[in-house]
């Protein structure tokens, strides 16, 4: 597989975070919460998608077809979920009081980060269940068939995508942080599309060798770890 095997160079994907930060209706100061927002996004999205499956089933896919094509798939279904769990997340910040935000942004990070911790206790070193789950779903969704054309490689990848995230612990981590009270939406979204970006980007670009490098037990204890420093703050901002 080559190193770029589509034309959409990872430049020009991160060039288009700062355009969406900067159509922020406030300025981003250097003290600003937008670039938490965004930078916590960013980290939590990349250490939750790394060896996820929908990782793997880009990765599989970008083998038996052009790369381009399962990118642009891959990431329209990340997309599309992404905005619906920020959907999610908003509307509990609209339907519950201002008060109670702060606390449960707390009991919510805080609850899935020891969650994280105590799954990755129980796991072996590798990615070799999501692989192998991502491989099973590909290979039903194919049937055996060989080459296909673009519309239908398009859609393949979007609805394995698609459906692999809803309920998988990345829309749980997207919605989590829309809930808290100090991430504003364009750097929330900024940030969690970049992050989608550059790991779909690398599934198809480097899967192979990443995916045998992958230590699925160290990324849940990081992202466990980090779950745990936003619940934590988000606790400090309830007792403020």
């Amino acid at each position: 597989m080559s190193a770029c095997p589509f034309p959409v160079p990872l430049p020009a994907i991160a060039a288009a975070a700062p355009a969406l930060l900067a159509a922020a209706p406030a300025p981003l100061a250097a003290g600003d919460s937008g670039w938490a927002a965004f930078g916590s996004s960013f980290t939590a999205i990349l250490l939750a998608e790394l060896g996820d499956k929908t990782f793997f089933m880009a990765l599989i896919l970008a083998v038996r077809h052009r790369a381009r094509w399962v990118f642009l798939g891959a990431f329209a279904a990340l997309a599309a979920v992404t905005l619906l769990s920020l959907g999610v997340g908003y509307g509990l910040r609209s339907l519950l009081p201002a008060a109670l935000l702060p606390w449960l942004a707390a009991l919510l990070f805080l609850g899935f980060g020891v969650k994280l911790l105590i799954d990755a206790q129980g796991m072996a070193g590798g990615a070799g269940e999501e692989a192998q789950e991502a491989e099973e779903a590909v290979n039903r969704a194919e049937g055996g068939r060989g080459g296909q054309g673009v519309a239908r490689v398009l859609w393949e990848a979007f609805a394995l995508v698609f459906v692999a995230e809803l309920g998988d612990r990345t829309q749980f981590t997207t919605i989590f942080l829309a809930t808290a009270p100090a991430f504003s939406f364009l750097p929330l979204l900024a940030g969690t599309l970049l992050g989608h970006a550059l790991v779909t980007w690398l599934a198809v670009g480097a899967g192979k060798w990443i995916g045998g490098r992958i230590q699925e037990r160290l990324l849940y204890r990081l992202s466990g770890g980090l779950f745990i420093v936003f619940g934590l703050f988000a606790l400090g901002q309830a007792l403020a």
